[in-house]
């Protein structure tokens, strides 16, 4: 078996989804932690060693290593149940994938880790001007993932997926960045049939 370290700052959704995936696979994960609010992973060791973009999580596959959150759940899960079978439902789980890369992450992710970990008053110009931006544009990711999910339990098929992993860490935490979980009750019932997974690990 693989040796498989991921180099991680336990406060973000993407280093955790990869350890959610991990751990519903019952797959062993070393963790390497890094502070990126002190600039952890722009040290020349980390550019040169683990990942030369400055960012993480990286996953470790014995001595290679492969960035980007989403990239590094697929390799884990490749072949498991959390794949679908069907290609187009593979297809579905990767477009939202992708959708929480694009219009979920960069607006609920963001305010969390603003306003949460930076602080407001801390907030450039440019930022404190994006507020409400990222606000409507989160909203309307939270309120797309409400609408699909009043009409299923999973975001694909009749089971747990990639899509549903790439999509709870900042989900079950948007509240820090502003949100209001109970304006999405179908958002809200799926979070506990997440958490109710077998082999589920809570972020920390």
């Amino acid at each position: 078996m693989d040796r498989l370290t991921l180099h991680e700052d336990p406060r973000s959704g993407n280093c955790y989804k990869i350890r959610l995936t991990a751990a519903l696979l019952g797959l062993p994960l070393e963790r390497r932690q890094y502070d990126i609010l002190r600039g952890d992973t722009r040290t020349k060791e980390f550019l040169q060693n683990v990942n030369a973009d400055g960012r993480i999580p990286v996953l470790q596959i014995d001595d290679r290593f492969l960035p980007e959150s989403n990239a590094a759940c697929w390799y884990l899960a490749e072949g498991s149940t959390l794949v679908p079978t069907d290609r187009f439902e593979r297809a579905d789980m990767l477009r939202w994938m992708f959708f929480e890369q694009y219009n979920h992450e960069p607006n609920v992710a963001t305010l969390r880790f603003w306003l949460l970990f930076v602080g407001e008053a801390n907030l450039s110009s440019f930022q404190r001007d994006q507020i409400m931006v990222k606000r409507a544009g989160g909203e309307a990711a939270l309120g797309m993932m409400n609408d699909h999910l009043s009409k299923r339990n999973w975001f694909v098929g009749e089971r747990a997926s990639l899509a549903d992993i790439a999509l709870y860490p900042y989900t079950h935490v948007c509240e820090a960045g502003g949100f209001r979980l109970r304006d999405y009750p179908a958002v809200c019932a799926w979070l506990n049939r997440v958490s109710g997974l077998k082999g589920y690990v809570p972020m920390n």
